[in-house]
């Protein structure tokens, strides 16, 4: 027998396993890059609707918008009033655009990074 392995059936140490790791390691990259975008363009979409609704004046008391409402009020908590208008819409498009902005730059720089990784 050729057999060069002391266990046959186990790899050793030095032996490589399956497909090359890096190969593997770029598509878990990719994949988790893939999902870094796909949270922050939802976040972002969610943002840009609310601001689109209230400013169509849509129903405040529909159970989708109030779904929108609450679910941009909890992405942006953190930017509320950090520009006071007298127009209410500016205020709106102001204090939930700039996080909507903020979730994509750093969502995509996020992505971008693990791509080159």
């Amino acid at each position: 027998m050729s057999n060069i392995d002391p266990v046959p059936g186990y790899q050793t140490h030095n032996q490589p396993s399956g497909p090359d790791r890096s190969a593997r390691n770029q598509a878990a990259a990719r994949r988790t890059a893939l999902t870094v975008c796909t949270i922050a363009d939802i976040a972002a979409g969610l943002l840009g609707l609310w601001i689109l609704l209230f400013l169509l004046d849509a129903n405040q008391a529909n159970v989708f918008v109030e779904f929108v409402r609450g679910t941009a009020d909890w992405l942006a908590w953190w930017s509320q009033d950090i520009f006071t208008m007298d127009t209410e819409g500016l205020r709106v498009v102001l204090n939930y655009g700039l996080p909507a902005v903020m979730y994509l730059l750093i969502g995509h720089g996020i992505a971008a990074r693990l791509n080159r990784a």
